[in-house]
């Protein structure tokens, strides 16, 4: 048998007036669901999407235990569609809700499978042995530039473009999720985040502060630390996620030992 350790956080960063993104956690004796959503649309609006798109999901997905079930993936891209058409029909019927949308990365994890749906830039990582790889592929013109080969991922990061996404929760009447499968070892750590830590701290730097022999809450703060350290541009959103056999004994440093986690 696993349990899943978790930690999750969201902070204003360092720019930012307002926070538009959130998260949600919803664990059970069975399986985990984790999600973040990375709002957009101004005059609070952008929170609003992101809340209901959180709010909606998670209700939605809240019976779904058996990932193993023919129709599990469907109910993920069911889950966000339906959030889709909620927060769409506010734009219509709210003036001053007009433009808003979120992007949205939903985690489950049950037994040895997991299953993400995802739409737009927040991202899953998945620590394995050592290697992070990123599960998820981001909905952005970037991304999109990168894969006809007009840029090189490192110059897609710096590109004056990098925070425009090409698919969304709300903007439009439809709209078609990424679902993800795959198989769940002892020992995996998940990172689910927004573009607010992504945007600021590269795959080898994120890499590091994952490996470190701490508990999720640490990682999560050391994460948050790093992006508001390189500037904190966007609000930042992270949940670690550690999938360990029962009765394994938590791993423990002081804040000054993760502080000092060196760059290599």
């Amino acid at each position: 048998m696993a349990r899943l350790l978790h930690a999750a956080r969201t902070d204003v960063g360092m720019i930012r007036s307002g926070n538009e993104d959130n998260f949600a956690v919803d664990v059970s004796e069975s399986r985990g669901v984790f999600m973040v959503a990375d709002g957009m649309g101004g005059h609070a609006a952008g929170e609003v999407a992101s809340e209901m798109a959180v709010q909606i999901v998670l209700r939605e997905l809240h019976a779904v235990q058996d990932l193993d079930a023919a129709d599990a993936g469907k109910k993920i891209g069911a889950a966000l569609k339906h959030a889709n058409r909620s927060i769409h029909d506010r734009t219509i019927t709210e003036v001053d809700k007009q433009g808003m949308g979120t992007t949205a990365s939903v985690l489950l994890v049950s037994g040895s499978r997991y299953l993400i749906g995802q739409v737009g830039d927040s991202r899953v990582y998945l620590l394995r042995d050592g290697a992070l790889v990123q599960l998820t592929k981001d909905h952005s013109y970037v991304q999109e530039q990168v894969d006809l080969g007009n840029l090189t991922p490192e110059q897609a990061r710096y590109h004056p473009y990098s925070n425009v996404i090409t698919r969304c929760v709300g903007a439009s009447p439809e709209v078609e999720p990424d679902v993800y499968v795959g198989e769940v070892r002892l020992g995996d750590l998940f990172l689910v985040a927004s573009d607010g830590l992504t945007g600021m701290v590269d795959d080898r730097r994120l890499q590091q502060l994952l490996m470190a022999r701490t508990v999720p809450e640490r990682k999560v703060a050391a994460l948050i630390a790093e992006a508001n350290g390189r500037g904190g541009l966007d609000n930042i959103t992270a949940i670690v996620v550690e999938v360990e056999p029962d009765g394994a004994p938590r791993a423990e440093v002081t804040t000054q030992e993760m502080a000092a986690v060196p760059e290599k």
